[in-house]
Order: structure tokens, then sequence, then C-alpha cells
């Protein structure tokens, strides 16, 4: 069963990780694709294995934190396929780690900008042409960090993720009666290249899987099958929720 078929679907921070995966997982599940990240060769290269295996796919490279961007995505989803169904904002940093008093505003206002800069922005260009197709489904990509739990020198990350839960909660209240429905994933620790930058030594991996009540971080494949729920009609009465997918790291003390 495709559950996406006929759907319409922009994916940001496809080059890699979550994004990568859940642009894969789509076009499996029949959408046509709008993809998204900075890096060129990578985005021709998930297109081209998009089209091989009989799907479409576009890519738009450029940063969706930047307002001409994220428009063009939109415009690119309506000028290429006819519309717009299905957001997956995803791109995000981590920044460099240290205490708040370390932090220059340069680099508080650089991880804001990607994280939830670009998810408003998103929104901004998405909402009203999922409107004209009669509703849609927007999935941001949160964190359980700032959310259930604090992890010292990541303050403008934990902000910035915390802030699109916030989003999310207004957004899905104000379009819910229109047939728009908005929610957040909330992934753990998961093997992506940003998620081995942090847990870059087999001592600090151990440690970061130990966190966990499963003992081990996520696949990449394993967020984007939850983001595939969120974004199909099998979520028809989700809407406004943080969706925890985060091997239980939130409820672990062990």
């Amino acid at each position: 069963m495709e559950r996406l078929n006929g759907k319409i679907a922009i994916v940001t921070g496809a080059s890699s990780g979550i994004g990568l995966e859940t642009a894969r997982l789509f076009a499996r599940e029949g959408a046509r694709l709008v993809v998204n990240a900075r890096r060129e060769a990578e985005l021709d290269a998930l297109v081209a294995e998009i089209e091989a295996t009989g799907g479409e796919a576009v890519a738009v490279v450029g940063d969706a934190s930047e307002a001409d961007v994220a428009e063009t995505l939109v415009r690119t989803a309506i000028e290429r396929f006819g519309g717009l169904d299905i957001a997956f904002n995803n791109i995000g940093a981590t920044g460099d780690p240290g205490p708040v008093f370390d932090v220059s505003i340069d680099a508080w206002h650089a991880v804001l900008d990607t994280n939830l800069t670009s998810a408003f922005l998103g929104a901004k260009y998405q909402i009203p042409a999922m409107l004209e197709r009669g509703g849609g489904s927007i999935v941001f990509t949160s964190t359980f960090v700032g959310h259930t739990v604090g992890f010292p020198g990541m303050v403008a990350y934990a902000a910035s993720k915390a802030g699109l839960v916030g989003l999310t909660q207004v957004l899905a209240s104000e379009f819910g009666a229109r047939n728009i429905r908005v929610n957040a994933i909330l992934p753990g620790g998961t093997d992506t290249p940003m998620g081995r930058a942090t847990a870059n030594t087999p001592e600090a991996r151990a440690f970061i899987e130990g966190l966990h009540a499963l003992k081990r971080m996520a696949k990449p494949e394993e967020i984007a099958r939850s983001v595939l729920h969120l974004a199909s009609d099998e979520a028809s009465f989700t809407t406004g929720t943080a969706v925890l997918v985060d091997g239980g790291v939130s409820i672990t003390r062990t």
C-alpha cells in the first residue's frame, strides 16, 4: 500500500540523516517530492535514486532558513507537481557546545535561524498552498533536549527546538478547522552525521546509548517511519502533538 499516493511533499535537510531517509520513504510510499538542502551533489544523487525506481523528485538547493528559499520550495511544488500536501521541515544544527556566557550572539542567532526561523518560514509559505488543496500535514523536527531533558552546554539548540513545540501548537490551533495538521517529532539520539559528531568517541557513543531505555541509538529510517505516520492519513486525528521517538531517553534513569 502506498500511503502517500498522489501526495506532493517538501522535505528539507534531505541530503543526509533523517531527511534523506524520510525522502526515500516518502518516495516509496508514492509521494512526489521537492527535496532541499545546501549540498547540491547529494541532492542530485537523491533525485537520481528516486527517479531510477520510478518516483518523481526535484531538488532545490539552498538554505531553508532564508525566506526566498522557503518560498521557492513551495513555488516549485506548485509549478512542477500542482500543489502541496505535506511538508517535513527538518533542517537543524546543534551549534558549538558551551556554557551560556561563551555563546556569542552570532552563534545564538545562527542556531535559532536554522532550527526555528526555518520552520516559521516554511509554514508561512506552505500553509497557503495547503489551503488551496483543502488541507495538509506539516511535521517539524524538534528533540527531547529542552523538552524533557536539559543537556548542559546546548542552550541555543534546546531553546530553538523547544520553540518548535510552541510553534506546532499554535499552528495546529490556528488551522485545524481548515484541515491542516501540524505535529513535531522529538527524536532521541540518532545515528546520523549530526549524531555521530556528538557521539564522536566510543566512550561518548556508549554513554549516549546508555541514556536510552533501548540502550542504543536510533537508525534514521526508524525516525522516518514516525514522520511518515504523521504525514499520512493514518494520523488523521493527530495534531498539535510533540511525539517522542526517543528510545525511552526521556523516562530512563538507569
